[in-house]
C-alpha cells in the first residue's frame, strides 16, 4: 500500500508527489496521457511561452531591428519550424518530469485513474487493461479543460480552443478571439505579431477583467498597435462554421447584433474543473455544481484521507498556485503545519508588454473601504526601457494610507513577469512603500520602475518624473 497516490501529473500533482517522496512517503502518481506534466507542460504554459517568444522575435525583426541598425531582407515565418521548436521545448520539459519521478523513486502508473473506494484507485490503460492500487492518502490533481458555451460547437478545425491554437498549420488571416482574458490575449498576440488580424469579443467592459483595471486599459492600448480590434461589452450569441469562414454574432450594449467574419475562432472564455471518469462518488467525495471538488482550509475533501489541489478546486487556475498546494498537502499529510497566503500568489499575462499583479486591486480596496494611496511610474521614463525600445506600460503601487504597507502591485511593461517577484517578497515581509523606495536598485534596470512607483506612493517623491 502507498502512503500517497496522486491522480494527475500536472504542476500540482507532480510537485505533490516529489514533496511527498522527499518527506519519506511511499508515493505513486497516475496520469491518463502518455506524457507527464498535465496541461501546463503539454498544451498550456510552456508551449504558449515558446510560441510567444518565437513570435516576438519575428515581430522585432520585422518592426524594430531597422531602428537598431540591423537590416534584413526576405523575412518570413516558417510556422512549421516554429511549432517544431515548441514541441521540442515541451519534450525537454516533459522528459525532465519523467527524470524527477525516477530520481525520487515515485511509481508512475499510466492510465485513467478512477476511485473504487476511498483507499483504492483503478488505473485503466488505453487498451482497456486495468489494475488497482491502494493508498492511505489520495490527492486529486486532475486539473481543468477549456470551457465553452452551450451553443458553440468546438470542431477543432475552424472553431478552436487553446490546444489547437498551439499547433496551427497556417497563420490565420483573421483570428476572432472570444474572451479578453489571459489565454485569449496571449495566443491572440502570437498570431497578431505574425500578421493576423485579431478581433477580440469580450462580455465585460475591459480586457483581463479580473486584474486591476489600469492593466486592461494599458494592455488594450498596446495591442491596438499590433492591429487588434476590440468588441468590449459584447455578448456572443452564435458561432457558425461556414467552411472556410466562421461567422460570429454578438449583441452590443444597446442590444444591436454585430457580425464578425474570420477564418478561425479561438474560444478562450476560461477553463472548467476536470473530473470526468474520476468516479469521485465511489469514494464519497463531494463535487459542487461548478464541477469543483469541495475542500476545507487544509485542502481536505469531505473524506478525511482524500485531498484535492490545483484547478480542480476553488481559486485561481494557475500552475504555481497548484504547485504551492501540492507542497502544502504533502506536508500536511506528513504532519507539518504549512501555510499558503493566497493573496500573494501573483498573476501574469505573457503578452508583450507583460502584465503582472499581486495583492489587492484598486477596485477591491475601494470595495473594502480601505484608505490607500497610489504611486505610478511609466516605463516611458525608464532609461533601461528606452534603451530596449520597450516604453509601453506602467508600474502601479497601492499602499495603506496610514501605515504605508504595500497592499497591491500591478505592472505592465517589459519583463514584469520576473519583476513581480520583488513585490511578492516585499509583501510577504509586509514591507512599506518607503522600504522599497530606500533600497538600492541597479541602474539601468527595469526594476527601478518599481522603486520609483514606491517613491511616488511615498509623498509623491518619484525622482525621474
Amino acid at each position: 500500500m502507498y502512503d500517497i497516490i496522486v491522480i494527475g501529473s500536472g504542476p500540482g500533482g507532480y510537485v505533490a508527489a516529489i514533496r511527498a517522496a522527499q518527506l519519506g512517503l511511499k508515493t505513486a502518481i497516475i496520469e491518463k496521457y502518455p506524457t507527464l506534466g498535465g496541461t501546463c507542460l503539454n498544451v498550456g504554459c510552456i508551449p504558449s511561452k515558446a510560441l510567444l517568444d518565437s513570435s516576438e522575435h519575428y515581430h522585432n525583426a520585422a518592426h524594430t531591428f531597422k531602428t537598431h541598425g540591423i537590416n534584413l531582407s526576405n523575412l518570413k515565418v516558417d510556422l512549421k519550424q516554429m511549432i517544431a521548436r515548441k514541441d521540442d521545448v515541451v519534450k525537454q520539459n516533459v522528459d525532465g518530469i519523467q527524470f524527477l519521478m525516477k530520481k525520487n523513486k515515485i511509481d508512475v502508473h499510466q492510465g485513467l485513474g478512477s476511485f473504487v473506494d476511498n483507499n483504492t484507485v483503478k488505473v485503466t490503460k488505453d487498451d482497456g487493461a486495468s489494475e488497482e492500487i491502494k493508498g492511505k492518502n489520495i490527492i486529486i490533481a486532475t486539473g481543468s479543460k477549456p470551457a465553452t458555451l452551450p451553443f458553440i460547437k468546438i470542431d477543432k478545425e475552424r472553431v478552436i480552443t487553446s490546444t489547437e491554437a498551439l499547433k496551427m498549420k497556417e497563420i490565420p488571416k483573421h483570428l476572432i478571439v472570444i474572451g479578453g482574458g489571459v489565454i485569449g490575449m496571449e495566443l491572440g498576440s502570437v498570431y497578431g505579431r505574425m500578421g493576423a488580424k485579431v478581433s477580440v469579443v469580450e462580455y465585460m467592459d475591459a480586457l483581463i477583467p479580473s486584474m486591476d483595471r489600469t492593466m486592461g486599459k494599458e494592455l488594450q492600448k498596446s495591442l491596438k498597435k499590433l492591429g487588434f480590434e476590440f468588441y468590449l461589452k459584447h455578448k456572443v450569441t452564435a458561432v457558425e462554421n461556414k467552411g472556410k469562414e466562421v461567422l460570429v454574432k454578438a449583441e452590443n450594449s444597446k442590444g444591436e447584433v454585430v457580425e464578425i467574419k474570420g477564418d478561425y475562432v479561438l474560444v478562450s472564455i476560461g477553463r472548467r474543473p476536470y473530473t470526468d471518469g474520476l468516479n469521485a462518488e465511489a469514494a464519497g467525495v463531494k463535487v459542487n455544481e461548478r464541477g469543483q471538488v469541495e475542500v476545507d482550509g487544509h485542502l481536505r475533501t469531505n473524506v478525511p484521507n482524500i485531498y484535492a489541489i490545483g484547478d480542480v478546486v476553488k481559486g485561481a487556475m494557475l500552475a504555481h498556485k497548484a504547485e504551492e498546494e501540492g507542497t502544502f498537502v504533502a506536508e500536511v499529510i506528513a504532519g507539518q503545519k504549512p501555510h499558503i497566503n493566497y493573496l500573494l500568489i501573483p498573476g501574469v499575462v505573457y503578452t508583450w508588454p507583460e502584465v503582472a499583479s499581486v495583492g489587492y486591486t484598486e477596485e477591491q480596496l475601494k470595495e473594502k473601504g480601505v484608505k490607500y494611496k497610489t504611486g505610478k511610474f511609466p516605463f516611458m521614463a525608464s532609461g533601461r526601457a528606452r534603451a530596449s525600445m520597450d516604453t509601453d506600460g506602467v508600474v502601479k503601487v497601492l499602499a495603506d494610507a496610514e501605515t504605508d504597507e504595500i497592499l497591491g502591485v500591478h505592472m505592465i511593461g517589459p519583463r514584469t513577469a520576473d519583476m513581480i517577484a520583488e513585490a511578492v517578497v516585499a509583501m510577504e515581509f509586509r514591507a512599506s512603500a518607503e522600504d522599497i523606495a530606500r533600497m538600492s536598485h541597479a541602474h539601468p534596470t527595469y526594476t527601478e520602475a518599481f522603486k520609483e512607483a514606491c517613491l511616488a506612493a511615498t509623498d509623491n517623491r518619484a525622482l525621474h518624473i
